[in-house]
């Protein structure tokens, strides 16, 4: 999301026109996927055979094609309002997303087949436009612990919906806070507001307990320096988010696992037994809802 200063970085020109080539990518896919379905429509449907009977000789004919009036051409698709907007921002900055072109792709393909869907954020940066543009007429929602921070990016994008959070742990207490993880109250599902566990965040505003997401990117708090609030509490909520959904599977991605925290949090509160890919620094798990299976461990 952010730097680790919260100054904005100078990239290489390689890996710039790399994600601006991404973006173009699905701005193009999108508009052909339009003109296809605007092009089958307007084609002329063929005429069903005819049977007629001729001196006790059945004779299958068939009509010949009427000419259509209907020009074939091609219905123009004006781009979406977010996905301009994110092709505008991108190519006149000289910021763009921490993250990777690889490790992008990871949640990309994902956002690909859910979206329009409800896509839940921990962190607001440069990469919030191309987020919300990925998920193009679904609701993607950021929650950033530094509210300076939020007034600054909603300034320059003032579409974007941000929630200030407040968290209440500290890096330094990583260890401790992995103990309580693993006592019963914490193995518990149901909604982190109600949970007795510790690592439960139950500070957020109330509707991101009430939407049923679909995909959950932790990529803040800000968890460098041992006097950071870290990522304990993000992961574990978010997992448990994703295990109390009423139906289905949540996507749920943990970035800079490089880092001892990230590490070894998501592989506890995530599991392992749900990990399905890592690109660089980036994991993604899949979560299935253990509301509609009761009885299922926390953990497969």
């Amino acid at each position: 999301m952010r730097s680790n200063s919260k100054t904005q970085f100078t990239i290489t020109s390689t890996l710039k026109i790399a994600f601006i080539s991404l973006v173009f990518l699905f701005f193009f896919i999108f508009l052909f996927r339009s003109n296809t379905l605007s092009y089958s429509k307007q084609q002329p449907t063929t005429s069903q055979p005819t049977t007629t009977t001729k001196s006790n000789t059945i004779v299958s004919e068939e009509e010949p094609p009427h000419p259509t009036t209907t020009p074939l051409t091609s219905t123009c698709t004006k781009a979406p309002p977010s996905l301009t907007n994110a092709l505008i921002h991108y190519v006149t900055t000289n910021i763009t997303p921490q993250q990777t072109l690889h490790e992008i792709s990871i949640s990309s393909r994902v956002l690909q087949k859910k979206s329009p869907c409800n896509f839940l954020v921990f962190g607001l940066g440069h990469d919030s436009l191309m987020w919300t543009a990925l998920n193009y007429g679904g609701r993607t929602v950021f929650l950033e612990e530094d509210k300076s921070w939020i007034n600054q990016i909603q300034q320059k994008i003032p579409s974007l919906e941000a929630y200030h959070v407040v968290y209440d742990t500290k890096v330094h207490q990583a260890d401790e806070l992995m103990k309580i993880g693993m006592e019963e109250d914490c193995k518990m599902v149901t909604d982190p507001r109600f949970s007795k566990c510790q690592l439960s965040h139950k500070g957020f505003p109330s509707e991101i307990y009430d939407i049923e997401w679909d995909v959950i990117m932790v990529d803040a708090p800000t968890g460098y320096f041992d006097g950071a609030p870290g990522r304990m509490s993000a992961i574990y909520t978010a997992g448990l988010i994703a295990r109390n959904k009423e139906n289905g599977e949540t996507d749920v991605f943990v970035h800079d696992v490089d880092r001892n925290v990230e590490d070894k949090f998501s592989k506890a509160f995530l599991c392992e037994g749900y990990l399905r890919e890592q690109e660089g620094r980036i994991r993604h798990f899949t979560i299935p809802s253990h509301r509609a299976r009761l009885g299922r461990p926390f953990c497969p």
